[in-house]
């Protein structure tokens, strides 16, 4: 009985003191919040809980776009019409106050058509809001044409993170599900909450391997250093996923071709990249089309050596997919 008491006074102690580090981490994100607009010069506006609480019809679940660990984004109408997306933390969840704040820090700094835009916060409610433009999620079937521009977009939204923001920015979750299309099918990068300022003067940043299975560059896993080249992995996969038109990770594929990388590689191995492209590009292409398609399949390679330093820059991918799109336009043109 003693030991059992003893236990229960511990466990309700920690109990007390998770609830006041939460309501002490929540205390200081707004403190964060508000130095982040003025530091940065990028005013978030500050929503009020009435507001977003109406805007989401009190966060009904048929306005629920999407869920995950450390949150859930609901679809929000403002009173003026504008409709917005709203990520809201789960209760207690000190990890994702912690991922929405690093959001807010990058967000505040960044500027970018190919990046979604934090449009607010809302702070009077027991757990913190963050107030995005909405990006309609769309299901269409897409041309090789479109599948460039959308891979161009996102690159170049990428290399502006990498290369035109000081500190750098390494975005750490490339994936697909985190390239939004907007109704004219324009691509934005999404979900920074794990992404990380490279505040050093260090290539690298030294933190525990964070990422998406089937994403995450092995290196980063081995290493634990992220780097730019990280996120060009990543989005080597990304690239692999527009050419075939399969996902990174099917468990009801055969037990070899599980993982979209281990796939192409073996396929590269035999140079039979022609049978890695989806089909339904191959009947539409010509032959100048294909031999595009053939490149992209080249550049997806490279950014996935297992070797970092031997991956191209963001800036470099960009400016090869531009190339690409150059030729495929060409040839349209032409006919």
């Amino acid at each position: 009985m003693l030991i059992g008491g003893s236990s229960a006074f511990i466990i309700k102690r920690r109990g007390r003191n998770v609830a006041r580090s939460a309501k002490s981490s929540l205390a200081k994100f707004r403190e964060d919040i508000l130095n982040a607009n003025s530091s940065t010069g990028k005013s978030a506006k500050n929503f009020t809980g009435k507001e977003i609480t109406k805007a989401t019809n009190n966060f009904s679940k048929d306005n629920l776009l999407g869920s995950g660990g450390f949150g859930d984004v609901f679809k929000a109408t403002l009173d003026d019409g504008t409709v917005t997306a709203v990520k809201k933390a789960k209760a207690g969840n000190i990890k994702g106050i912690d991922q929405i704040l690093n959001e807010v820090r990058i967000l505040c700094q960044v500027n970018h058509r190919s990046l979604v835009r934090l449009m607010g916060c809302c702070l009077e409610l027991e757990q913190p809001l963050l107030i995005y433009e909405y990006v309609c999620p769309k299901r269409v079937s897409l041309t090789w044409a479109t599948r460039l521009t959308i891979a161009h977009r996102t690159a170049e939204g990428l290399a502006y993170l990498h290369d035109s923001v000081e500190p750098r920015i390494y975005h750490r979750d490339i994936k697909s599900s985190n390239i939004l299309l907007d109704e004219k099918l324009n691509a934005k990068v999404a979900d920074f909450g794990l992404s990380r300022l490279a505040v050093t003067e260090s290539s690298h940043i030294t933190t525990c391997a964070q990422g998406t299975l089937g994403y995450l560059d092995p290196d980063y896993y081995l290493n634990f250093q992220l780097t730019d080249k990280s996120d060009v992995y990543s989005f080597g996969v990304v690239l692999l996923e527009l050419l075939t038109g399969k996902k990174a990770i099917d468990f009801n594929r055969q037990e070899d071709d599980v993982n979209l990388v281990v796939y192409v590689e073996n396929i590269l191995r035999e140079d039979r990249l022609n049978d890695a492209i989806e089909p339904k590009l191959k009947e539409e292409a010509g032959t100048m089309a294909l031999e595009t398609m053939k490149a992209l399949g080249s550049l997806a390679a490279a950014c996935l050596d297992e070797r970092r330093q031997n991956r191209p820059s963001m800036k470099e991918v960009a400016d090869e997919i531009e190339y690409i799109i150059s030729i495929v336009t060409n040839e349209v043109s032409a006919t």
